[in-house]
């Protein structure tokens, strides 16, 4: 029993260790207490990924730097990421603008800009007086005409390229028409040994009448292509097939017709066979000729 008692005698030094062990308990318990009920002034800090982080100090600079921001003319068709945030548009509108341009299409107004991108006319009203569009659309809005420019009559006529020899990095000069649009007209041209007439650019896929119009501006047919024509009256399905306006079906159908009706007098026959407009006869007609020739 005594040796059970003798644990708890302390002798002076350990009895003084002990209690200051127990005030520094005390005072950190205070401390923590304190700087827990104590209200700090601090923002908190929140951790966000680099493209909100990027949009956050485009609209910081946006608010406290406005006046200091020197804006510059562009135009709106090749707005970058980063220039579309010092903006204020959101990923959503800059989305619907790329997606816009990736079809080879142009927003040639600012009310084509609002339609295609859906920013709010506050915003629309902030940017637009720095919108600069290709001078030619400019003239269209004033509805400038020759009689309003100056006598042209003294001046010479604009020299034009024969489409039949255009490159694809001149016809890339006409506003409108990017890598893709470009590749694709020389292809088609060479598929079928060159245009006949200017009417056939509405036939390749992709451009628009106002594209077509700015080409013919500086293109023209101006010598037809050296080409062999196909005698649809002895031309066999692959035969016909060569020539881009037919597919193997269309072939088959017209052979199989020929067959039936002996040699065709006209190609105005065709109109018998379905799929076969008088749009269609008229141009696959440059390419085709018959021994009995009436057209």
């Amino acid at each position: 029993m005594n040796k059970f008692k003798s644990h708890f005698k302390f002798n002076k030094h350990e009895r003084s260790g002990i209690f200051f062990f127990l005030l520094i308990i005390v005072i950190l318990q205070g401390v923590y207490f304190y700087i827990k009920t104590t209200p700090v002034n601090k923002l908190s800090e929140v951790t966000v990924g680099s493209k909100v982080q990027s949009r956050l100090d485009s609209l910081r600079r946006l608010t406290f730097k406005k006046d200091t921001i020197k804006m510059f003319p562009f135009n709106p068709n090749y707005i970058t990421d980063y220039k579309g945030y010092i903006l204020g548009m959101s990923t959503a509108e800059l989305d619907r603008l790329f997606a816009y341009r990736e079809k080879e299409k142009f927003v040639n107004s600012t009310q084509d800009f609002q339609r295609v991108t859906l920013v709010s006319d506050s915003l629309l009203k902030t940017i637009s007086p720095y919108f600069k569009f290709p001078e030619w659309v400019q003239k269209n809005k004033k509805g400038i005409t020759s009689s309003d420019s100056e006598d042209t009559s003294s001046k010479a006529k604009p020299i034009r390229v024969d489409l039949n020899l255009a490159t694809a990095d001149e016809l890339k000069k006409i506003y409108g028409i990017g890598d893709k649009l470009s590749a694709r007209i020389v292809k088609f041209r060479d598929r079928l040994g060159g245009f006949m007439v200017n009417d056939q650019l509405k036939d390749v896929y992709g451009l628009e009448s106002d594209v077509i119009g700015r080409i013919l501006e500086k293109f023209q047919v101006l010598s037809k292509p050296k080409i062999e024509l196909i005698n649809i009256n002895t031309a066999s399905v692959s035969e016909l097939t060569e020539l881009i306006y037919f597919n193997y079906n269309m072939a088959e159908k017209i052979v199989a017709y020929r067959d039936r009706k002996e040699p065709l007098k006209s190609l105005n026959e065709l109109a018998d066979i379905t799929g076969f407009t008088p749009q269609k006869i008229d141009r696959i007609g440059l390419y085709l000729l018959m021994t009995n020739d009436e057209f």
